[in-house]
């Protein structure tokens, strides 16, 4: 099985290096299409092959524990260094990065492998010059490294598809941190002052810090199974996670320290016999504790005092707890809440109360002081997946399994209003806009926004292709984050500012673009006051301008004597309205025919619709005519009315000449008469 391959740098002769899992490096000469030679020393898969800037030096490293150094030239072997761990990859350095490191030669071999660290040797003298510092608890291993030359980075691959970036020139010193894969999301909330970075916790025991501008992730371990939860306290700065391992840590973040210490962890709860599903930290700094619910059906309430340092100065947490073990936390009162598992817990404003929902389709309302129960939330059919409290009013909203939303008073915590869409289970919820909306996400893959006062859904985003578990939002409000099993985090912007913002330009450019389309009827400038009723898109506006401009020549004309000589008629009235129709984009011309079709089903409007189609017609070719989006539709629309139109001009002609033969023969009958009367008078 091949391992490895690489094509020698020089143009002389175009050769190729594979190395197998028996350890044997083959030469190729790919114009005689044969092997040229063949090196034996590894004894184990050689899984790196590299060349120095002369081209002159092979390095080859494998899972054997050694580096190989080969003299090109004459293919034999010049040293070996022993690593003494697995080797996944190993390159050389260029000699201007391998100057950092006071190699005599300036040339460095990089290698990486089962430690999860990257070491740096002396070429020429098999010592070692560099051992880079492994991150805090990590326990990853490389599964590859890259030499990035023009960056002057290495790229490392973690066995767990996470990639690694470490600066040469700073001493190996992480610079970024690319996490490849997020498996489920489980929860998620901002954190910092700026709330630019997200707390994640995903299907792993570790948690994941990202930069949402650059994505940039610190990852901190400290639980020993996966993450089902956590919350941020109100400075931003420490964050608790609750865990399958049946622990609650509390971590201390500051993202301007050194690498290893931008999250630390503070203290350790340990006290549930399952696992800790539901946490919430009280807000502000007078009252420090913290409440958990867990699978045992328990909840508890921990002290948080011996952090009261550490909460008053987060960015200090690595230098006050040092090397030292986590603090292990204690219990103010510890009590069965509910029949079976507990999803979420949260802390009214004011730390007072705390409200509790569980899998036994109820939540309850705790004293903080004193843990005693104020009241029970029923109506849910299902279990109650997530609870959230009003930041304005003493109300309460849950989200269960059987797909509906309810909100509740906390005075007499009966049901207020209960809200309906979601086709599926309803998973998270937040109150928005000061408590006067709600967000929420569920099982469907949607998103919902709610107003409180109507129960409208008054928006519905669709992004997630499964469960969407957690939902964040910023402090502002001005963005949201989501995620749920498709193992991705969407950030949403919140543009309704924007878009009232965008309503009012239009409404006020609109407005100035009526006042100068009034503007030019008034001084009967129509070329300008039809292109502009076009682009304002007001089809009854335009046709009242060709209704009147019709009229005012039909009244023209019929005051003028019968042997007045005149012009041409223009079609529609005015020359400069015809030669404007018959100017018009393809665009404008598809939305005027789409104009005349509207009016032309009305027999009132048949007639302006008829003139302006056939100024259209004389005016376009059919070519033209037919390359419009929409022609099928017109055609097929126009064409039935207008014969039922032209059905109606026939009768009325028709009718004209019964009318005309009347007045014919009335005219005889009235010249009889007279002939008989002056007959009787001669008489």
């Amino acid at each position: 099985m091949i391992t490895s391959v690489r094509f020698h740098p020089g143009t002389e002769n175009l050769c190729l290096v594979s190395a197998s899992g028996d350890g044997d490096i083959r030469v190729w000469d790919l114009k005689q299409r044969k092997c040229t030679s063949v090196l034996k020393s590894h004894v184990s898969a050689v899984r790196a092959i590299d060349f120095d800037e002369s081209s002159e030096i092979m390095v080859t490293a494998g899972r054997d524990s050694v580096i190989n150094v080969w003299n090109w030239t004459r293919k034999s072997l010049i040293r070996t260094i022993p690593v003494y761990e697995s080797i996944e990859a190993a390159g050389v350095l260029r000699i201007d990065a391998a100057a950092v490191f006071n190699s005599q030669k300036g040339r460095v071999v990089y290698s990486g492998g089962e430690k999860g660290i990257v070491r740096l040797w002396d070429l020429d003298s098999g010592e070692e010059l560099f051992t880079q510092a492994k991150d805090r608890n990590a326990k990853h291993a490389f599964v590859d490294v890259m030499y990035l030359p023009q960056s002057g980075n290495l790229c490392s691959v973690t066995n767990d598809q996470n990639l690694l970036f470490y600066s040469v020139t700073a001493q190996l010193k992480r610079v970024r941190q690319i996490v490849g894969y997020n498996e489920e999301i489980i929860d998620l909330a901002y954190i910092g002052n700026e709330h630019k970075h997200l707390a994640v916790a995903t299907n792993t025991e570790q948690l994941r810090i990202y930069n949402t501008d650059n994505l940039n992730c610190e990852l901190a371990y400290g639980h020993k199974d996966i993450i089902l939860t956590l919350d941020v306290h109100s400075s931003g700065a420490i964050v608790a996670t609750g865990s399958k391992d049946n622990t609650v840590c509390i971590w201390a973040i500051n993202m301007k320290a050194p690498v290893n210490y931008r999250v630390t962890c503070v203290a350790v709860a340990v006290g549930h016999t399952k696992a800790v599903g539901a946490v919430a930290m009280a807000q502000g700094s007078d009252a420090l504790f913290m409440v958990t619910g867990s699978e045992d059906r328990t909840v508890k309430v921990w002290d948080l005092e011996p952090l009261r340092a550490i909460f008053e100065d987060p960015s200090h947490a690595a230098t006050l707890v040092g090397d030292a073990e986590p603090i292990r936390l204690h219990t103010r009162y510890t009590f069965q809440a509910h029949e079976k598992d507990i999803n979420s817990v949260r802390i009214a404003p004011g730390n007072k109360i705390f409200v509790t929902g569980s899998q036994d389709r109820t939540a309850k309302v705790w004293d903080v002081e004193t843990g005693q129960p104020l009241g029970t939330l029923q109506g849910h059919r299902r279990g109650v997946w997530n609870v959230a409290i009003s930041p304005a009013d003493r109300v309460a909203a849950t989200a269960s399994s059987d797909r509906m939303i309810k909100l509740w008073s906390l005075s007499d915590f009966e049901c207020l209003k209960t809200f309906e869409g979601h086709t599926s289970s309803v998973l998270c919820i937040e109150f928005v806009a000061g408590g006067l909306q709600l967000l929420s996400t569920g099982s469907d893959g949607l998103i919902k926004l709610w107003n409180i006062k109507d129960g409208e859904c008054v928006l519905t985003l669709d992004k997630h292709e499964g469960k969407i578990w957690t939902l964040a939002k910023q402090q502002s409000e001005e963005f949201m984050a989501t995620g749920g099993t498709d193992s991705v985090i969407h950030i949403w912007k919140d543009t309704t500012q924007e878009e009232v913002d965008r309503m009012h330009q239009e409404e006020a450019r609109t407005l100035e673009q009526q006042q100068a389309l009034d503007n030019y009827l008034l001084v009967k400038d129509y070329r300008n006051a039809v292109s502009l009723a076009l682009s304002l898109d007001q089809p009854h506006r335009l046709r009242t301008i060709f209704q009147d401009v019709m009229m005012a020549a039909e009244n023209r004309h019929g005051a003028e004597s019968d042997d007045t000589p005149r012009a041409d008629d223009a079609i529609l009235g005015n020359a400069a309205i015809d030669k404007v129709v018959g100017t018009l984009s393809p665009e404008q011309l598809d939305r005027l025919l789409g104009y005349v079709r509207s009016w032309n089903t009305n027999g009132r409007f048949a007639r302006v619709a008829q003139a302006t189609l056939y100024c259209v017609l004389t005016q376009y070719s059919s070519e033209t005519i037919l390359a419009l989006p929409s022609a099928k539709e017109l055609i097929a629309a126009l064409q039935p009315y207008s014969e039922r139109h032209f059905s109606r001009l026939d009768g009325l002609l028709t009718g004209s000449f019964i009318v005309d033969y009347t007045l014919h023969a009335m005219d005889a009958v009235g010249s009889l008469d007279a002939d008989r009367i002056d007959m009787d008078e001669s008489y």
